[in-house]
């Protein structure tokens, strides 16, 4: 609950700001990793500075939601901005990968409070007549840093310092810190719930086992190392012990209650399945334009700039769809949309126009934005402000999860069909070709080496890159359409509006399990 005298306008800025920064850290080092490890050294090491911040976001996301419905939204909002100003002045200082990478951990850990307890601050302070407009805004600032970080990523290393990816969340986050801080007027009165402390545990060591399992197998430990087995094997025995302690719990971290929703299951269930897709296309398609075509970094990070176009035209439009048509009807013509992009992008060669490209490019923008919005709506449909953290931090967590788990295994597919497609393409070939298969096959990513590279080698290469990323692709249509049989699965409810005691609340339709 909200007091009158919070002021919305400077309370959405500081929100969208919130969202802006913890989101666009998720990508915006990825395209400056080469440049920090050249700086700092610790090439076997760098893997850490991208997990350990999304291992600690994604640990704390469920345990922070539930928190703001125990003690209040602000408090933990301010908190997360907080930490993940000092992790981020913290990260521009670092001398070794070492110590970017605990700094990185630390920005995590504040990224965790932002995203969901920002969305679910929209339903507490709006009206339902205007959360669809809202929400849309938010899942276009989502979408648009989620795409637009790896481009900033390398203009900044060009042109400034990599140290400055980092820098730059402080005049933002302190704008967003004095605008909650001052303009949020939250009200004292909340549930006094006991804390889950055996499920905050058990889940944080899971999903931590998880992460490192994914991060790490196939890149610097084998599948099948002892090491491997060993983190796969502690995510399943902690995660059994939470499901345990989670049936015990008087006021679990996750509720199994909650997942008697049917909106609520299905809409977390398609977030998990959309974050694997989405994923897939803002890092194979920059990979193709650098790879095949002979972009540079930050030219082939340009080429999503249409997808984010599509995504933040979509966005808005389905929030404000929500009060028109059930969330089933806006999500299945998002995930039709979704698969004609991701189909079309199953066509691409070597030939294929940067034109074409951008086309399937706005149509993956099209279908994935109302993602965005929609389904963080719909997985808080059936719930009041005493457990929307839980709600909203739920989906945002399940989503995360599956941009991570759609990385590494797109990943091992890619990489395996393009190892494949080099060895037939080199199979009794010259000499100059054999010593390139001994060599790093990532050179072609760099345009000075690429130049070096024989014409007719680089051409069977970037032919043998461009069938592996569109053979990626019909892998990923998989995903796809068990999301949209999830989606069929939603039922027929949407936003709709009472008045109780002159106070708007969400109706809960009755045909919804």
């Amino acid at each position: 609950m909200i007091r009158k005298e919070t002021k919305l306008v400077p309370v959405m800025i500081g929100l969208l700001l919130g969202i802006f920064v913890a989101s666009l850290d998720n990508t915006i080092v990825s395209t400056a990793m080469s440049t920090i490890v050249g700086d700092l050294g610790g090439l076997d090491q760098f893997v850490w500075v991208t997990s350990a911040y999304l291992v600690t976001e994604m640990a704390g996301m469920p345990i922070f939601g539930k928190l703001s419905d125990m003690y209040g939204r602000k408090r933990f909002f301010l908190f997360g901005i907080f930490i993940f100003l000092i992790g981020s002045v913290l990260c521009g200082t670092a001398q070794t990968i070492v110590q970017l990478s605990i700094y990185r951990a630390i920005q995590g850990v504040g990224g965790s409070a932002l995203m969901p307890i920002a969305f679910t601050i929209i339903f507490d302070i709006f009206p339902p007549e205007k959360r669809g407009k809202m929400g849309g805004l938010f899942g276009a600032v989502f979408g648009l840093s989620s795409i637009f970080g790896p481009l900033l990523g390398a203009y900044i290393t060009d042109y400034l310092d990599w140290r400055w990816i980092f820098y730059i969340n402080v005049p933002l986050g302190l704008i967003a810190l004095a605008l909650i801080g001052i303009y949020y007027k939250e009200s004292t009165k909340h549930e006094k719930q006991i804390i889950d402390w055996w499920g905050a545990t058990t889940l944080v060591v899971s999903v931590v086992s998880l992460m490192f399992a994914l991060e790490l197998g196939g890149n610097k430990y084998k599948w099948d190392s002892t090491v491997i087995i060993g983190l796969f094997s502690s995510f399943v025995l902690f995660f059994i012990a939470f499901l345990f302690f989670e049936t015990k719990a008087k006021d679990p971290i996750i509720s199994f209650n909650m997942f008697k929703k049917r909106l609520f299951a299905t809409s977390n269930l398609i977030g998990l399945f959309y974050g694997g897709t989405f994923i897939v296309a803002t890092i194979y398609i920059p990979l193709f334009i650098q790879g095949v075509l002979g972009g540079t970094a930050t030219n082939s990070g340009l080429v999503l700039l249409p997808m984010m176009l599509g995504t933040t035209i979509s966005a808005p439009i389905g929030g404000q769809l929500t009060r028109k048509t059930s969330y089933r009807n806006i999500m299945t013509g998002s995930i039709l949309i979704l698969a004609l992009g991701i189909f079309l992008l199953t066509t691409l060669t070597s030939d294929t126009s940067r034109l074409l490209i951008t086309i399937y490019m706005i149509i993956v923008g099209l279908g994935t934005g109302a993602s965005f919005s929609v389904l963080g709506m719909a997985a808080m449909h059936h719930f009041d402000n005493h457990q929307r953290g839980t709600a909203s931090s739920t989906n945002a967590f399940l989503r995360s999860l599956g941009m991570t788990v759609g990385i590494t295994v797109f990943g091992v597919i890619q990489r395996n069909i393009f190892t494949d497609q080099l060895k037939e393409a080199f199979k009794g070939i010259s000499s100059a070709a054999g010593s390139f298969m001994k060599s790093d096959p990532r050179a072609i990513l760099a345009p000075e080496k690429r130049k070096m590279i024989p014409t007719p080698i680089l051409n069977k290469i970037t032919d043998a890159l461009a069938y592996s990323i569109s053979h990626t692709f019909i892998w990923t249509l998989i995903p796809v359409f068990i999301g949209l049989f999830c989606i069929l699965l939603m039922g027929n409810g949407k936003l709709q509006i009472i008045r109780t005691n002159d106070e708007k609340q969400t109706n809960l339709n009755p045909d919804i399990n």
